[in-house]
């Protein structure tokens, strides 16, 4: 590898680490003004990216034990923002279902600046650029 491109590949590690960071932060702070924990608000990524979802599924995804997802989704229901039902498919199961309504009211105002500082920056590239970026986040999430 060139250095020029040891260079490059070095700078883009360090923006994501720093992207990645930011995120996190931001996703950290809408928590607290829902008066919800990190966790929380993760998981309503994961409901809102995969749909609905088991309290065992949850628990593969985030890595946390079953007593912790029961208690973040003890409080997620609470707050309104899921139910829990049974599975139609087995009703011995729970299935873990996002509330449209509370991520249309609650959620999306508190990511609406952050989304439109987004489409700003991707308006500013080429569709190749776009494709180059779409790319290489897939290839990076294909990676887990």
């Amino acid at each position: 590898m060139t250095d020029a491109r040891e260079e490059l590949a070095a700078g883009i590690q360090q923006q994501m680490i720093r992207f990645i960071a930011d995120v996190i932060l931001f996703n950290h702070s809408v928590s607290a003004k829902l008066g919800l924990g990190a966790s929380d608000s993760q998981f309503m990524t994961l409901l809102q990216t995969h749909g609905p979802l088991s309290p065992r599924q949850l628990a593969e995804f985030s890595g946390l034990t079953s007593g912790t997802v029961t208690g973040v989704i003890d409080r997620l229901e609470a707050h309104g923002f899921v139910t829990r039902a049974a599975d139609p498919s087995d009703r011995r199961k729970v299935v873990v279902t996002p509330s449209l309504e509370a991520i249309q009211e609650t959620f999306m105002p508190l990511y609406a600046e952050q989304g439109a500082r987004m489409q700003s920056v991707l308006a500013s590239r080429t569709d190749d650029e776009l494709r180059t970026i779409l790319a290489f986040l897939s290839d990076s999430l294909a990676a887990d």
